[in-house]
């Protein structure tokens, strides 16, 4: 199993407690509290009234005091999830997004996408035709983060000239890319997922589709519906070789470039472009584009950081070891098929809920889930698309995954308006509770693995 965040200076095995699972509890309180309180004070921009770096560090106080307390050197594990590799990944990836977005807005690529697109689609096909094109770029890269950063620059053209809903817009994106991320073979998710249960990937792939295609086509009918009124309104003439950065940055992402290397090339071809083509954008100014998107990530930036300190500092006091005790126990108390689903559902929901990574919660989880499978007769592909579906449903809502938090940093909206509007996560949830209740024969569980 992949060691997680902070491990290297802490026990494997910390003792369970269920008071460490507090700080992740107080955290969400102050945050989703205060933006309640506000909102309902009246405040158009509730959610923004505490900041959530701001919000989380008395969490992080209480859990670094609840780590001394257990003999456990908050200081260093504290530094430790924030130094994750996973986490500086993150952080790389937000600034260069930023800066790949504000330097295509400033040179007028954004314009150009839409005078060329826009006019020929009408108001009804605007939304699930951006949740097809994010699935479909997902499904080519396997992950979920190069999609929205690549994608949403784009729709925010798009939403901005139909008049639609910003939130609904971002929603229609991450919910495809979530939807890609889930079903692709080079997905870190179904690697995770697949390599811990011990089942071909195909095997887990076409397990997966028959849930997550009635939840993408759910999701598509109801992305026409809403979308139908909006007033489409293309902006005028721009030069379509602007659109050259967003071609290249989808072409890179999917021959399957890194997605660092995919948004620095993008930001160097939007630079390009606007210097070719536009007038008087200069060095002095494309340097300032890309400093003005940096500062537009601080805030997500310093969430990711503190998030990542948080969670080891949760996984060294045992709080991942409560919650894997609590699901052991319900599974042992119950018997058949149907009890070890929805253990191993709950595991998955559960990890990715106090690590913020769908990937990281299915290698926390997988040991777990393999030994309920086999105790439930549960075939590993079915026990492999478990994992992957509710760690990505879960990820795909969490207003602190790292998901809603770029979309949501991009766009310039509340994590929390974004994930209501995440229709494809909801509707897969669903499809999925109703594939574990539905009544069937149990799948052996000795299927051979591979």
């Amino acid at each position: 199993m992949k060691p997680a965040a902070g491990d290297a200076s802490q026990p494997a095995s910390p003792a369970p407690s269920a008071l460490a699972l507090a700080p992740l509890v107080l955290f969400l309180m102050l945050f989703f509290g205060a933006g309640l309180y506000f909102t309902a004070r009246g405040e158009a921009m509730g959610f923004y009234q505490l900041r959530a770096p701001v919000a989380i560090l008395p969490a992080l106080a209480l859990g670094a005091w609840l780590a001394y307390r257990r003999g456990i050197r908050p200081v260093e594990t504290l530094l430790a999830g924030m130094g994750h590799s996973n986490v500086m990944l993150m952080c790389l990836v937000f600034l260069l997004a930023g800066a790949f977005a504000t330097v295509s807005r400033s040179v007028g690529a954004v314009d150009a996408v839409v005078a060329l697109g826009l006019g020929a689609l009408p108001a009804s096909l605007i939304l699930p035709g951006l949740f097809l094109v994010a699935s479909f770029v997902a499904l080519s890269i396997g992950t979920s983060m190069g999609t929205i950063a690549a994608v949403v620059p784009i729709a925010l053209g798009v939403s901005d000239a139909a008049g639609l809903d910003a939130a609904l817009v971002m929603g229609a994106v991450v919910g495809g890319a979530m939807f890609g991320d889930n079903l692709s073979i080079i997905s870190d998710t179904t690697i995770a997922a697949t390599r811990t249960q011990g089942c071909r990937m195909r095997d887990k792939f076409r397990e997966n589709f028959r849930i997550a295609l009635p939840a993408a086509l759910g999701t598509l009918a109801l992305l026409a519906v809403m979308g139908d009124s909006a007033p489409v309104s293309a902006p005028g003439a721009a030069s379509s070789w602007l659109v050259l950065p967003y071609l290249l940055v989808l072409g890179l992402a999917l021959a399957g470039l890194d997605v660092v290397l995919v948004l620095a090339l993008g930001i160097v071809a939007a630079g390009v472009a606007g210097w070719a083509v536009g007038s008087g954008y200069d060095a002095v100014t494309f340097a300032g584009d890309i400093y003005t998107g940096f500062e537009s990530m601080v805030e997500i930036l310093l969430l990711s950081l503190l998030i990542g300190g948080l969670a080891a500092l949760t996984r060294a006091a045992g709080g991942l070891e409560w919650l894997a005790g609590v699901i052991v126990r319900f599974a042992r108390g119950h018997r058949g098929r149907r009890a070890g689903e929805v253990s191993i559902a709950a595991l998955a929901a559960g990890s990715d809920v106090l690590t913020a990574n769908n990937t990281v919660a299915i290698l926390v989880g997988g040991d777990l889930a393999r030994d309920i499978a086999q105790r439930h007769g549960i075939s590993p592909r079915r026990s492999a698309s478990l994992l992957d579906i509710f760690s990505c449903v879960m990820q795909g809502v969490l207003p602190y995954g790292a998901q809603i938090l770029l979309a949501g940093s991009l766009a310039g909206l509340s994590p929390l308006a974004i994930a209501g509007h995440v229709y494809y996560c909801w509707l897969l949830a669903a499809v999925a509770i109703g594939f574990i209740m539905w009544p069937r024969r149990s799948r052996a569980a000795s299927v051979p693995a591979h």
